[in-house]
């Protein structure tokens, strides 16, 4: 009995905040100040990811466990490897051994194994890491799924993946508005999108990157999304919100 209230007490404060955040950030699409940007598979990569694909996130990266690395040593293709680091957070690389990776930035982590292959084999070497696949990337997934929390994103990942990571949705999903909220150029960017599209074929299952945030609406309710859903009625755009 406890925990249903609980439980019944948490999801009325979701659904306030959320309509708080729809009434206060959806003025501009209703005043039709906004604009859409372009399709998704046009729209650039959001702030947190760089033009070459590393993850930035607001703060600057480090590696961690299980994160697949790519290192290059300049002119050396022999020594160019594709590693992934172990629960340890360590790599093994030729001439070199073993490698702490865990917890350094990529540049902190091309200096390390420059300063290693330097001590005896090469001179002035130049080393480039490039992070293949991340597991310090985190997605959002709140509303009507199964498992609403904070999840890691491996590599390249739909957003039917992401939702999966969330054991999907619920019976009470709208399977016609989800929405995806992302950061581009510096504005906070909505689009809609419906699994019922993309599951049948007739729509692209889009890519999600780390520090989305992805909110599945509640079929039936009075939910705060309801605002974006209405000022957003073409799926698989993003515009401003």
């Amino acid at each position: 009995m406890k925990t249903t209230v609980l439980r019944t007490l948490a999801f009325l404060l979701l659904c306030s905040l959320l309509a708080a955040c729809a009434t206060s950030t959806s003025q501009s699409v209703r005043s039709g100040t906004s604009k859409a940007v372009t399709a998704t598979s046009e729209l650039g990569v959001p702030d947190s990811t760089s033009s070459t694909g590393a993850y930035t996130g607001a703060s600057e990266y480090r590696v961690g466990a299980q994160d697949l690395l790519e290192i290059s040593v300049f002119q050396v293709a022999e020594l160019n490897r594709t590693v992934r680091v172990n629960s340890n957070g360590q790599i093994s690389l030729p001439l070199v051994g073993v490698v702490v990776a865990g917890g350094r930035t990529v540049q902190e982590l091309e200096a390390q194994i420059a300063e290693k292959l330097s001590e005896t084999y090469l001179q002035d070497p130049q080393v480039s890491v490039f992070v293949k696949e991340f597991t310090s990337q985190r997605v959002t997934l709140e509303g009507a799924v199964r498992k609403p929390g904070i999840y890691p994103v491996t590599g390249r990942t739909s957003l039917l993946q992401a939702i999966a990571q969330a054991e999907g949705v619920t019976e009470l999903a709208n399977l016609d508005g989800v929405v995806v909220f992302r950061t581009v150029e510096g504005q906070k960017m909505a689009a809609v999108f419906s699994l019922n599209q993309i599951r049948a074929g007739d729509a692209v299952d889009p890519q999600i990157y780390g520090d989305d945030i992805i909110v599945v609406d509640q079929s039936g309710g009075k939910t705060g999304l309801r605002n974006i859903l209405q000022t957003i009625p073409i799926f698989n755009l993003f515009r401003v919100y």
